[in-house]
């Protein structure tokens, strides 16, 4: 079961919520860009492209080439995890299993701190005794961003931290720990801070077809262990398929004014580590949500050298081929990188109204949320997603990821359109 992934429940032809990929094809001047290079194909991935795609994304964290690891993938950073040989791992669930998966194989002692509605990261759950810390953020399926600081309490002497955001750049900059979340108040930093539930409720639930929608609650070791291409032609912004660019937009400040935390956030991405130059972390990144490029499997990981250094380790030579490293490029320019905080934003008006709809229906929605998808909770899990199969409406079973069991679903952030059908859908499974 850790294996599942939403693909598996999305077959060709439906409309897809089980699947977080934004459009079904990268936006125009990313094709272009790529299509440029094909002439190239012939040629083995140069060392200039490598250099020049690290430089980008260095540039775009305010980190160094050297604290950079190009993916094919972040599925390729989680199977690089056992090099680092940790004596105990502790995966925090819910969350996204390819990480226990990779370490359990490799036969890494794996400990599961599972964590209970309404989802709140407590750094005393995890084990001291674990020299390996794996999480989400925001996390996937429960839509939960974790304060930065919570996330740095986990740190301890011998520990390596490594937190999967692979959705970190589609969470909008008003997005602050729990504040300003859809459906949250803002109260939601426990452990070392405070341990408080109030900011989260699985909404919905008291509700029937057309009633009130009242609010109720859900129940290895550290490590001692060519410049980039122009921004996109103005002819080529207009796409309805992933992320539009603007030539020469604003980059919005990497500084979040009275955050109170002295972690550097990365270009308006709240909680975000990526920015952070620290031995004991590790940052995963992704670009196949925003950009839609989960066919290319593009990537990257940010952290010390020396761990780095540990996870290439065995490494076959060319690991990402030249279209990869272009991608890489284009997408971390100043550009493209506020086109997806402008997308960011839209995701979140479109979270917005979809909480509510699904409320209005009587769906439990758990919020706050603030990632491109949403848990839900519905009687009898298992009928409804077969019952909306055979409408050709795709949601993502969340029985696979720990701690949730057949009456979880996840459903990918949609515009009105799909959403209006997902509603029908529902209203004729459920009544």
């Amino acid at each position: 079961m850790l294996r599942h992934h939403g693909d598996v429940d999305a077959r060709p032809g439906m409309l897809d919520f089980a699947v977080n990929v934004r459009g079904t094809a990268p936006p125009a001047w990313l094709r272009d860009r790529l299509a440029a290079r094909l002439d190239d194909l012939g040629r083995y991935p140069s060392a200039e492209d490598e250099a020049a795609a690290r430089a980008a994304v260095a540039a775009r964290h305010g980190r160094r080439p050297d604290e950079v690891l190009l993916l094919a993938g972040a599925a390729e950073g989680f199977a690089m995890l056992p090099r680092l040989a940790p004596r105990l791992a502790a995966v925090i669930h819910p969350s996204f299993t390819e990480p226990e998966l990779a370490l359990r194989e490799a036969g890494v002692p794996v400990t599961r701190v599972v964590l209970e509605p309404p989802y709140t990261l407590d750094p005393a759950l995890v084990p001291e005794e674990a020299d390996l810390v794996v999480l989400g953020n925001p996390t996937n399926p429960t839509s939960v961003l974790h304060p930065a600081a919570v996330i740095e309490a986990l740190r301890r002497p011998g520990r390596l931290v490594v937190v999967d955001e692979a959705f970190a750049d589609a969470v909008a900059e008003s997005t602050a720990g729990g504040a300003a979340v859809d459906g949250g108040s803002g109260d939601n930093v426990p452990g070392a801070a405070r341990n408080v539930a109030s900011g989260a409720a699985m909404r919905g639930a008291a509700a029937g077809p057309g009633g009130a929608r009242p609010a109720s609650s859900s129940a290895g070791r550290t490590p001692g262990l060519s410049s980039t291409p122009s921004a996109p032609d103005a002819s080529s912004l207009r796409t309805a398929s992933a992320v539009d660019v603007v030539p020469g937009a604003p980059v919005r400040s990497t500084s979040r004014p009275g955050s109170g935390s002295a972690t550097p956030h990365t270009v308006g991405e709240p909680e975000s580590l990526a920015g952070l130059s620290a031995p004991d972390v590790l940052v995963l990144r992704s670009l196949t949500k925003t950009w839609a490029l989960a066919g290319l499997r593009c990537g990257y990981v940010l952290g010390a050298p020396e761990v780095l250094a540990r996870l290439t380790q065995g490494r076959p030579h060319w690991p990402l081929g030249t279209l990869q490293l272009e991608a890489i490029s284009a997408t971390a320019e100043p550009a493209a990188v506020a086109a997806s905080r402008r997308h960011a934003d839209e995701i979140a008006a479109e979270r917005a109204a979809m909480i509510d709809r699904l409320a209005d229906l009587g769906v439990e929605v758990h919020t706050p949320a603030a990632g491109p998808f949403l848990l839900l909770r519905v009687p009898d899990g298992e009928l409804l997603r077969k019952r909306l199969a055979d409408r050709g409406i795709a949601v993502r079973r969340a029985d696979t990821f720990p701690g949730l069991g057949p009456d979880h679903l996840r459903v990918a952030v949609r515009g009105s359109a799909e959403v209006d059908r997902l509603i029908e859908g529902l209203r004729a499974a459920l009544w």
